[in-house]
């Protein structure tokens, strides 16, 4: 196989963004979190501020409208239409960058429904990390300062509009749902590194890397 994916979801706090840096460092192949939304704005000419503001989420507008505006749609809209810079455009565009990076380079993908998109590829390799909330509170909180409460207060709302984005772009699936994936595991249990050395033992088993 001339190249491979590792699509990562994960739970905020638990130490998702941590392994993927560190199997790019290990496999030597790139990460890509908030570079894709750069990559989008660079594909599309829109200003990458408006891919920041549907990152992993919903905008506040009724969902009735949003698939109604969708249906029947799956092709990017150009610059002269309206839907130009509508939320499910930017989200076929950043599916435009994600399936190109897939395609043509070895490759870390961190969130961005990136193993929903990539379901029917065979060189894709998913995963889904997820550790115990005190200890994802821990993470948050040391990593940013900030309060116990603050802390769980922004795991359950980042985690709230994580899910509500993926089930949206998925038509229905639950992001945590096990069967979604290749790999479950709890960072709180074997720990950041250990997880990594896993999913590359994992990697050499399903492409028979030697």
């Amino acid at each position: 196989m001339k190249n491979y994916v590792i699509t990562i979801a994960r739970g905020f706090g638990s130490g998702g963004k941590y392994v993927g840096k560190q199997l790019s460092k290990k496999l030597g192949i790139p990460c890509y979190d908030s570079k894709i939304l750069s990559m989008a704005s660079e594909y599309s000419g829109i200003n990458e501020n408006l891919f920041h503001q549907v990152d992993e989420r919903l905008r506040k507008k009724s969902i009735f409208r949003r698939r109604s505006r969708m249906a029947g749609r799956d092709y990017i809209v150009g610059p002269t239409e309206k839907q130009f810079t509508s939320d499910d455009n930017l989200f076929r565009i950043q599916t435009k960058v994600i399936e190109d990076l897939a395609e043509n380079q070895s490759c870390i993908i961190i969130g961005k429904c990136a193993n929903h998109i990539l379901r029917q590829k065979s060189n894709v390799v998913s995963v889904y990390i997820e550790a115990p909330r005190k200890d994802c509170v821990a993470s948050i909180r040391d990593l940013l300062a900030v309060t116990e409460e603050e802390a769980n207060h922004m795991i359950q709302e980042t985690d709230r509009y994580r899910s509500d984005y993926y089930k949206y772009y998925s038509g229905g699936d639950e992001w945590t749902n096990p069967i979604l994936y290749d790999m479950t595991l709890n960072t709180g249990r074997i720990g950041r590194d250990q997880s990594v050395e896993l999913i590359i033992q994992y990697l050499n088993i399903k492409f028979q890397k030697k």
